[in-house]
């Protein structure tokens, strides 16, 4: 599926589709000292938002407060991002029940109401979309071209997306 970088709308239905497919990514504040953590992402499209579920005791909520800003990062095959934004917690109740799985219920033993649970939020301001359209013959293609023409690959592009 060939995404045209210019078109809003076409590269931010790849990013949410590409998270919405791939739910796992990297997230962290980007004033704090610690690491990024592997997390599951729960979408919210419509609202431009991300949602995380993670424990008490975690070094991200340690070190959150009341909110910071913070990127997520989403790699697959064809579509990588870096988003930015305002992390939060907050414990929706509504999005508890929404994003509830048995993948999530083993992190917490005493369910929906284990006093670790902690909710997050994103709410995506801005993200850096790389995307890649080349299957693998045109891969195979454009590299034996680079080293045959000392010319860059063509095998896809990037683009700024305001998400507010």
């Amino acid at each position: 599926m060939s995404t045209d970088l210019k078109d809003r709308g076409q590269t931010e239905r790849r990013l949410w589709d590409g998270i919405e497919h791939n739910n796992t990514g990297m997230l962290g504040l980007t004033g704090g000292g610690s690491h990024f953590q592997p997390m599951t992402a729960f979408l919210d499209a419509e609202n431009g938002r991300i949602w995380f579920f993670t424990r008490d005791d975690s070094d991200l909520v340690q070190d959150l407060g009341d909110g910071a800003e913070a990127m997520y990062i989403h790699q697959q095959k064809d579509v990588q991002a870096c988003i930015r934004g305002e992390l939060r917690p907050d414990l929706d109740q509504a999005r508890v029940e929404k994003y509830w799985n048995a993948v999530v219920a083993a992190w917490y033993p005493d369910g929906k109401s284990d006093r670790h649970l902690r909710l997050l939020r994103l709410d995506c301001a801005d993200a850096q979309v790389w995307i890649s359209d080349a299957g693998p013959l045109k891969f195979a293609w454009e590299i034996a071209k680079a080293n045959a023409t000392g010319q860059t690959p063509d095998i896809g592009g990037s683009t700024h997306l305001n998400l507010q």
